[in-house]
């Protein structure tokens, strides 16, 4: 190797997809937070597309100027509004139009429940506390009956990532899109049991990188942009 000239990768740098050229770079933006309906005595249709709140709105224009000045080729968003907006507000630094993914919706909890009525109505508060309690334990989504389950929770997460992968090689990526699918994706490339092994914040930046057949995590949970002179705006 002459003087000057760039070193070959080295293991590691193969291994973690560092300095390796042609590497799509995947950002997974949690979406701001949204306006809450109260899930446990509430219709279960108010708890499904809510849009982003005030201060939602305000994490949303943070992560926005965060990425206002880098590189972002594409940028893809579920279709419920919280997420989309989030990803909008990326977007538009660009004056790229967001690329809307169905698969990349939040886990569907009660989808079976009709859309008028409590979970508490049609299982009662002893079996919804206990689902709960299985839920702070275990971890996984198929505690929840009449539900989406974990596994096809995870394949629709992971196939529509990948499809993303597929079609962007080399670029730089912004999926916004909710906590659940960034558990997925990064929950099966890292081999965790768990459906939820972290708890995005809102707007939080999470990094996988891919190429090569490899998917390697990079960074998780970031929120340094939600730390401003007024105060921070974590929120989960």
């Amino acid at each position: 190797m002459t003087e000057g000239a760039p070193r070959p990768p080295m293991i590691f740098d193969r291994a973690f997809l560092t300095d390796v050229p042609d590497v799509t770079q995947l950002v997974f933006v949690r979406h701001g937070e949204q306006f809450v309906a109260d899930p446990r005595r509430g219709p279960v249709g108010d708890v499904i597309d809510p849009p982003l709140s005030e201060r939602g709105e305000q994490q949303a224009r943070l992560v926005g100027e965060r990425f206002s000045t880098d590189k972002v080729d594409v940028v893809y968003a579920s279709p419920l509004r919280r997420a989309l907006e989030t990803g909008e507000s990326i977007a538009k630094h660009h004056r790229l139009q967001v690329q809307v993914m169905h698969d990349l919706r939040e886990v569907e909890i009660f989808r079976e429940i009709p859309p008028d009525k409590a979970a508490v109505e049609v299982m009662g508060a002893p079996l919804l506390l206990g689902i709960r309690e299985r839920m702070l334990r275990e971890r996984k989504w198929d505690v929840y009956p009449y539900s989406e389950s974990s596994a096809e929770f995870r394949k629709r997460c992971i196939n529509a990532v990948e499809a993303i992968i597929a079609v962007n090689e080399g670029k730089r990526v912004v999926v916004a899109c909710h906590g659940g699918v960034i558990n997925a994706y990064i929950g099966h490339i890292i081999g965790t049991p768990y459906d939820m092994f972290f708890r995005p914040a809102h707007t939080s930046v999470s990094i996988v990188n891919a190429g090569e057949g490899i998917r390697a995590l990079q960074s998780l949970n970031d929120t340094l942009h939600l730390a401003t002179p007024e105060g921070s705006f974590v929120s989960h």
